[in-house]
């Protein structure tokens, strides 16, 4: 039964919930019918988490390769039933740490392909460090991201948060702001022989600023070329810059050898679309928060059950870079981060993203702080936040339980 629904004439839950083991749930949704997938599953550390979490094969002398031989068994089917699940536009990425990184790379190039890996992404989850242990004091983790199929995929690698307002030094007489970039396309790899349609004279006048693809009185023609005078290429088509002549200006510019005139593109910090900004490999806990203020987020909403939950603004992140209508699914969910991810994004921006959870009902640890807080099974932590978000940001949440 749902825990919190909507009401029968409004928009589908924000949230659902699959009580069951993955593997059973996963062949019940449509194939095709997920966007995008983030999950965190168990690390496989050896620790006796809220979850079991660890893996162990005991027909292996070597008890390491055991465990690692164990774990990706564990591992393997359910990815294969993520990536059916997967629409040919969507992506996944799972969060790991060193323990199984490698083997959860080698895994996921089997599944996914090596040609649709998109990156691994280094997340300082543990500003501090670890200082627990012997060794050096680890402070970040992984998330691997993989597409469905990559000429396909929706991700862009970019998002609206990481754009900084002092990268666009000037204002036009409207106030906008904006950057210089130069039109010619400054990567070698395209010249008039590899890209000949782009390589044709402009007209500039560098008194006025004014650029056109003919001839007018006081212009000089312009062809494109590198710092040290071999011939380039313009990263705009004639057609472009007819349609777009007020976003060029003609500029005297100071070369290697001497002063030159240019033509340059006006980069607006505001256009339409929003303004993005490629996503670096390294996220900072200032920028998406860490396992500290993730605990606290939990923490705000039904207590310290969970002993190692992700932030939500690692998620939110990873949201940033699709679309906000996307389907999301979370086959280990855990805490429940990635379906309150969802939820805040949405009453954020407005957005219709809708989450798909999946968690099952193994026990918690006796004596754990979610037994304690009478959360007999690690799926209570999950409905238990899940229905704290939907009565708090919204949504609504719908549960339903694995007929097995």
């Amino acid at each position: 039964m749902p825990a919190a629904s909507m009401p029968p004439t409004a928009a589908p839950a924000w949230n659902t919930l699959h009580v069951g083991d993955n593997l059973d749930v996963l062949p019940r949704l449509a194939p095709g019918s997920v966007d995008i997938v983030y999950t965190d599953p168990p690390y496989n550390t050896g620790n006796d988490f809220a979850y079991a979490d660890r893996f162990r094969d005991g027909s292996h002398a070597d008890p390491y390769a055991g465990r690692h031989a164990a774990w990706t068994a564990m591992m393997r089917p359910r990815l294969e039933a993520v990536r059916e699940v997967l629409a040919p536009h969507g992506a996944v990425f799972v969060s790991i740490d060193d323990n199984e990184a490698a083997h959860l790379r080698l895994l996921m190039d089997e599944v996914f392909g090596e040609a649709n890996f998109l990156a691994q992404i280094v997340v300082n989850l543990n500003p501090k460090g670890r200082q627990l242990g012997r060794g050096f004091a680890t402070s970040h983790e992984y998330v691997l991201a993989y597409a469905r199929h990559l000429p396909a995929c929706v991700v862009e690698g970019s998002s609206t948060e990481s754009v900084d307002e002092a990268d666009f030094p000037l204002s036009a007489p409207d106030g906008r702001r904006f950057r210089y970039l130069p039109l010619r396309n400054t990567n070698k790899k395209f010249n008039p022989v590899t890209a000949p349609t782009l390589h044709f004279a402009l007209h500039g006048d560098p008194a006025t600023g004014r650029v056109a693809t003919t001839e007018f009185p006081g212009s000089q023609a312009l062809t494109p070329v590198f710092g040290d005078g071999r011939p380039a290429v313009w990263r705009w088509s004639r057609p472009r810059v007819d349609e777009r002549p007020d976003d060029l200006e003609c500029r005297v510019i100071r070369g290697r050898t001497g002063e030159r005139v240019d033509i340059f593109q006006r980069d607006w910090l505001l256009r339409e679309g929003g303004r993005r900004k490629k996503l670096r490999t390294i996220w900072l806990a200032e920028e998406i928060g860490s396992t500290d203020s993730a605990v606290a987020e939990l923490k705000a909403l039904v207590g310290h059950v969970f002993e190692s939950p992700k932030p939500t603004g690692l998620v939110r992140r990873i949201l940033s870079t699709v679309p906000n209508d996307a389907v999301v699914l979370d086959p280990f969910a855990g805490s429940g981060t990635t379906g309150h991810a969802v939820a805040l994004a949405n009453a954020a921006d407005g957005g219709t993203r809708r989450c798909i959870s999946i968690n099952s009902a193994e026990p918690t640890r006796e004596g754990s702080n979610a037994r304690l807080a009478g959360l007999p099974t690690v799926a209570d932590i999950t409905r238990a936040r899940l229905t704290a978000v939907a009565e708090q940001v919204g949504g609504g949440l719908d549960v339903h339980a694995s007929p097995g």
